[in-house]
Order: C-alpha cells, then sequence, then structure tokens
C-alpha cells in the first residue's frame, strides 16, 4: 500500500513519478523501439523508471531520451496489387521528433502507456545513432579543429 500524504479529507496518493522527482535514474541507457498505447512507434534511447529499493523494486515507466516518431510507408505498392515482389520492395523510414515543443531533452513515459518494447533493426538503429543521436557532433568537432589550427598561425 503507498503511503497517504496531505492534511485532506481525501489523504493524496504518491506521485505516478516520485522516481523522476528525486532524479534517480535506471539502470541502463539502449536504443529500443517502443510501440505506445496510442499506437505511435517511438525510437529513443530508453531507461528504465524505478521505484523501491531491493525486492520492492519496480519499473514504472521510462525515460526516453531524444525519442522520434518512426513512419514507415512502402511507396512501391500501389492498392490493389498485392504480388509477392511488392511485398519484398523496400520501405521508406522517416524519423521525426516525438513532442517537438518540449524543452526537455529526456520525457518520462509512465509504465502503462508503452505497450512493448523491442530492439530496433541495425538499419534503424544505426539511422537514429547518426541524424539524432550524434547530429551535430561531427561538425563541432570540425570548427573546434579549424579554430585550433587558427591559433596556431602567426
Amino acid at each position: 500500500m503507498l503511503p497517504q500524504r496531505g492534511n485532506w479529507p481525501k489523504p493524496v496518493d504518491t506521485p505516478l513519478f516520485s522516481c523522476y522527482n528525486t532524479k534517480r535514474y535506471g539502470v541502463k541507457m539502449t536504443i529500443k523501439l517502443l510501440l505506445l498505447k496510442s499506437g505511435e512507434d517511438l525510437i529513443a534511447d530508453a531507461q528504465e523508471m524505478v521505484a523501491g529499493e531491493g525486492d520492492e523494486r519496480r519499473v514504472i515507466g521510462y525515460f526516453l531520451n531524444k525519442p522520434c516518431i518512426v513512419k514507415v510507408r512502402n511507396p512501391n505498392v500501389l492498392p490493389g496489387q498485392n504480388t509477392e515482389e511488392q511485398k519484398k520492395a523496400a520501405f521508406e523510414v522517416s524519423l521525426y521528433p516525438w513532442m517537438p515543443l518540449s524543452a526537455d531533452k529526456v520525457i518520462p513515459v509512465p509504465a502503462d502507456w508503452v505497450v512493448t518494447i523491442v530492439e530496433p533493426v541495425a538499419k534503424l538503429n544505426e539511422m537514429y545513432t547518426e541524424d539524432v543521436i550524434n547530429y551535430g557532433k561531427d561538425n563541432q568537432s570540425n570548427s573546434t579543429d579549424e579554430s585550433t589550427d587558427s591559433n596556431q598561425s602567426d
């Protein structure tokens, strides 16, 4: 049973995101593909949000770092055509920021909103890592190299 708080006639239960409020983070961070109740496919660096200690430890949600919606479409297949070759045709995958107007890079999601979590295929993992996680890192290192070189000249 959750401890009750407050001095109202109906006490308040402990908040769902208690770990988020105390900044205790989960075990490890990995790139995962998540299916939400809303039907959205997300890819993100996912980290468990845990509550309790020892035997009382349980996952109450997930911290999603730089989450993106994964949109998949097959541009080669036209409605009404179901040949085997068209079923094997390549897919077009696009990544869009999830909650793009949020100032937060890490977004908490309650566990009951996650239907399942799986490993993304290698190509999707590579696409997410290059286009989202490492976006701008190469440009920043190149610009610092150039400024270092210009500082060394007479």
